[in-house]
């Protein structure tokens, strides 16, 4: 049963929307994981996902895996390049990883339009701009 289960309490751990790169007429951004423990993290897999309401109608994205292997401590690997046109979607990030054969699993959910100018702070480790959730 569900109770039974251990609880897996995922810390330290952080998806990132980053600001890759900026020109007059457009922005470049990236989907980062963070790996802010000092343990690695090992067979990491995300899973990601839009949806919402665009243009008064209910859309939503494909489900895209990416298996990104293991992540050193205090490190960060890319997961995908986003587009701005989803940005008013809520963008929902499902990690799971293992630690010492233990595994842990979280849900990140970007909420429609908090990925703007004003949300952007100094990413740790990466030292970009980005919205974070932790």
């Amino acid at each position: 049963m569900k109770k039974d289960l251990p609880l897996n309490i995922v810390k330290d751990i952080a998806i990132a929307v980053v600001l890759e790169s900026e020109t007059p007429v457009n922005k470049v951004w990236k989907v980062y994981l963070i790996n802010l423990k000092k343990v690695p993290i090992e067979n990491v897999l995300v899973s990601s996902k839009g949806y919402g309401l665009k243009d008064e109608k209910r859309v939503k994205t494909s489900i895209l895996r990416h298996f990104i292997g293991d992540v050193a401590a205090q490190s960060y690997a890319a997961i995908e390049a986003i587009d701005q046109q989803v940005f008013g979607l809520t963008n929902e990030y499902w990690l799971s990883y293992y630690i010492n054969g233990t595994i842990y699993d979280k849900k990140f959910i970007f909420l429609p339009e908090s990925i703007i100018d004003d949300n952007l702070i100094r990413v740790p480790i990466l030292n970009k701009p980005g919205v974070v959730i932790g």
